[in-house]
């Protein structure tokens, strides 16, 4: 109770002793000293080179609105950066409503002041809230700045955020304009390991380089710094295409869905501002994300990122509909976007950002209709107007949005089983040996055919899976008939590993998958079905060297106690000659394997020491040339078929039909 008196009493003091002298009001820069982290988010490495960045928004303001055309940025030994460009200059005349004091010494030393509120002096800028320069004043130690303006120089030193004397004139100057800016980082602020980074600043300049294809950057960094770096010492960056140029530099060599990338600048309406943009979808699905307003990197995204997404697959799925894909419906904008490589630049006037780092956009709802519908006109002509890339684009989107729901689906079933056995087809004839190695599954033809090859097997290591017919076209079947269909849902469950990105080689619970079939065209057929299934569902199977062909013969040869089999007629021809030198042979030909009984199956086709195989390989140096040929014969478009045909029709020197 004492204890709670005591707290009461100290309280009441508190309270008492408060009063209208512990008001503090804090003028002109002492804000920022006190409180970094409300200008610059933090006193981190981060914060330290948004410093630089603030400087390289105001050179680029003055290049964007055409009255610079170069930027130099340029790191000294002991930290000290310079920023200069060749642009009007800052204003030196005395200000209106501070008459004793330049409009100069008014930026660096007033919080929110500046040329770019309005849009007589700049249309579009990066600096906005009016604070950049004269935050980067008062967290410098010191802080030197020249401006050169109507022929003369000009030149005032700050330390800590204070003039150290007054707009100094230097004197007439023939063959320079703009302004210079020269600073070191206040270590009080900083602390003692802060220290600039020479390849992030390098970074910055070449992407602003980027962002605006009228400007030259040129980069300057002390070569004690680079010790071990690839960061060059002196460099030039100038990109005439601008964000093209920028999206070749982060492609490299990696191929794409498409070569040719969906890329242009546009106007907003009513001078709302203008767009420019740059997008490619590489093979490895490595994204990267660049979004800028008014060169303003924003890292967040926010209402140009939105309109971006909005826009890209509302097109692509008018575009599905126009040719006829009726499963673009279900396309997300991280089915298009989630693997893209993504450039996106705004310029726009009066911007709105979120915090003084700028990185999240916030554009009035008018301005995000524009962008949105300029985006989504200019994709849809890209896509109509470039058929192959359009084709080859939505067929990689649709891939993804059925991978995406595959793995939907896997993780429901998933859940669903967790606790339960695995449940295999019926018809599966499993070996009872535990564990994969040595076993084999054999995919045969028919119930009649696999009856037989039940009854040949090594019940421990061979497994028997009957397939009814023939079955689907995995490269021309839309994705719903692929999940609907019963044969091959048996064959992905028996197999145990999954398909497509789902693919898992160690759960395969086989050592080989044998594809056993006919001896005749239909069996090749039902065999190229199943390879096709194989090399688009589970190409993964094949690279690891476990899917095989059996080679059943198609004929029985006997005279006396002597009896061979041949594979084809070439074999039959060969073995007349060699073997029964004119003899009376009794010739039979297997209509299939069904006909066979069990023996002669086990001996001629499933006997590990009598039978032969084919393993089926993915060639590396001409992979991809296979798969083109895949994608040729058995996929959608019949007009390749076709033209495979006539290419090598005089090459067929028999026609089974």
């Amino acid at each position: 109770m004492h204890d709670l008196v005591q707290r009461a009493q100290r309280q009441a003091a508190t309270t008492a002793d408060y009063s209208a002298a512990d008001i503090e009001v804090l003028e002109g820069l002492e804000p920022v000293r006190r409180r970094p982290g409300m200008f610059i988010g933090g006193t981190d490495e981060r914060a330290l080179h948004h410093l630089v960045a603030e400087l390289l928004d105001n050179a680029m303001d003055e290049a964007v609105a055409g009255h610079a055309d170069w930027i130099e940025l340029s790191l000294e030994a002991d930290g000290t950066v310079t920023v200069r460009d060749n642009g009007r200059g800052i204003p030196i005349d005395p200000h209106p409503k501070f008459p004793k004091k330049s409009a100069l010494e008014v930026i660096l030393t007033t919080l929110h002041s500046g040329g770019k509120f309005g849009a007589r002096v700049y249309q579009t800028a990066g600096g906005l809230h009016g604070v950049g320069l004269s935050v980067v004043n008062a967290l410098a130690e010191e802080l030197v700045i020249e401006v050169a303006r109507n022929r003369q120089l000009w030149r005032q030193r700050y330390v800590r955020g204070a003039p150290q004397g007054k707009l100094q004139g230097l004197g007439n100057t023939q063959n320079r304009r703009g302004t210079t800016v020269r600073f070191r980082p206040d270590r009080e602020i900083f602390g003692e390991t802060v220290r600039f980074q020479p390849a992030l600043l390098h970074r910055m300049a070449r992407s602003k380089a980027y962002l605006f294809r009228g400007v030259e950057i040129r980069w300057q960094c002390d070569a004690a710094l680079l010790d071990g770096s690839d960061v060059p010492a002196r460099e030039v960056f100038h990109f005439p295409a601008g964000l093209e140029d920028f999206l070749k530099a982060q492609l490299a060599e990696r191929a794409c869905v498409t070569d040719l990338p969906f890329a242009g600048d546009a106007e907003l309406g009513d001078g709302a501002g203008r767009l420019e943009w740059a997008i490619a979808w590489p093979l490895d699905e490595e994204a990267y994300l660049g979004l800028y307003c008014n060169t303003v990197p924003t890292p967040q995204g926010g209402s140009h990122e939105q309109a971006l997404r909005a826009a890209l697959v509302r097109a692509l799925r008018a575009y599905g509909e126009l040719t006829g894909a009726k499963k673009v419906a279900q396309v997300t904008t991280d089915d298009l976007l989630a693997g893209a490589c993504v450039l996106l630049s705004l310029f726009i006037q009066n911007p709105q950002f979120q915090g003084q780092t700028k990185d999240r956009l916030i554009a009035s709802p008018e301005v995000g209709r524009q962008i949105e519908q300029t985006l989504k006109d200019h994709f849809d002509h890209w896509l109509t107007g470039h058929g192959e890339a359009g084709r080859a684009l939505l067929d990689h989107v649709l891939a993804r949005a059925e991978e995406r729901l595959a793995r939907r689906r896997a993780k429901e079933v998933a859940r669903k089983t967790a606790t339960r056995k695995l449940r295999l087809p019926g018809k599966l004839a499993d070996c009872s040996v535990d564990g994969r190695e040595g076993t084999e599954i054999f995919l045969v033809e028919g119930d009649s055919a696999g009856g037989s090859a039940k009854q040949a097997r090594q019940r421990e290591t061979q497994a028997i899976l009957p397939l009814r017919g023939k079955i689907l076209n995995a490269a021309s079947a839309s994705s719903d008939k692929l999940k609907a269909n019963k044969e091959l849902a048996d064959l992905v469950t028996a197999l145990g590993c999954g398909h497509g990105r789902a693919y898992r080689d160690d759960d395969l619970r086989y050592d080989k998958v044998i594809i056993m079939t006919d001896a005749d065209v239909d069996g090749a057929h039902i065999a190229a079905l199943l390879m096709t299934f194989f090399y688009r569902e589970m190409r993964p199977l094949i690279e690891a060297g476990h899917l095989y062909l059996a080679q059943p013969p198609l004929y029985r040869l006997s005279a006396g106690g002597d009896i061979v089999y041949a594979r084809d007629d070439a074999d039959r021809e060969r073995l007349m000659a060699a073997r029964f030198n004119g003899r009376k042979v009794e010739l039979s030909r297997f209509k299939g394997l069904g006909e066979m009984d069990p023996k002669q199956l086990r001996e001629t086709t499933m006997d590990p020491g009598t039978r032969t195989l084919l393993q089926v390989r993915i060639d590396p140096e001409t992979g991809e040339i296979a798969g083109q040929l895949v994608e040729d014969l058995m996929g959608r478009r019949p007009e390749l078929r076709l033209a495979f045909i006539q290419a090598n029709a005089k090459l067929v020197d028999e026609l089974d039909v």
